[in-house]
């Protein structure tokens, strides 16, 4: 039996999170309004709970649920065993992370009145965008 370890992020908005966790390779994701339990590799519902959940099924048959629970000031923190934490372990959270901002990014832009001008990738996977606003 598996513990679960919690890594908070800056995430607060559950449409890019959702983006970047497809980014990510995962396309299957739950969004429920209130907590759901996560399971354990052997299907054993555990004392862990989350909003936002990839089910153990979409990441290996030896996994467990990796979840995304809302906190007190609308972050989410990040619920992911111990198992698991070696493949989806900070480094991916950062990596998670970054996405979840280009999005937010390319999603607000136009809200605020700006505009995308220019998008790369680099060398290093560095998405470098150049935002514009015409006054």
């Amino acid at each position: 039996m598996s513990h679960f370890t919690s890594i908070q992020t800056e995430i607060r908005q559950i449409e890019y999170l959702t983006k970047g966790l497809a980014d990510m390779g995962f396309d299957s994701v739950e969004v429920h309004e209130f907590p759901v339990p996560l399971y354990g590799f052997e299907g054993d519902v555990r004392e862990e709970s989350a909003e936002v959940i990839v089910r153990r099924k979409f990441i290996s048959s030896r996994s467990n649920d990796i979840g995304f629970k809302r906190q007190a000031d609308g972050s989410f923190m990040a619920v992911i065993s111990d198992y698991d934490s070696r493949e989806y372990s900070g480094e991916w959270v950062k990596a998670l992370s970054q996405r979840y901002a280009y999005h937010a990014l390319i999603g607000t832009a136009p809200q605020q009145g700006f505009t995308v001008e220019e998008e790369e990738v680099l060398e290093d996977g560095t998405i470098r965008v150049i935002i514009g606003q015409w006054v």
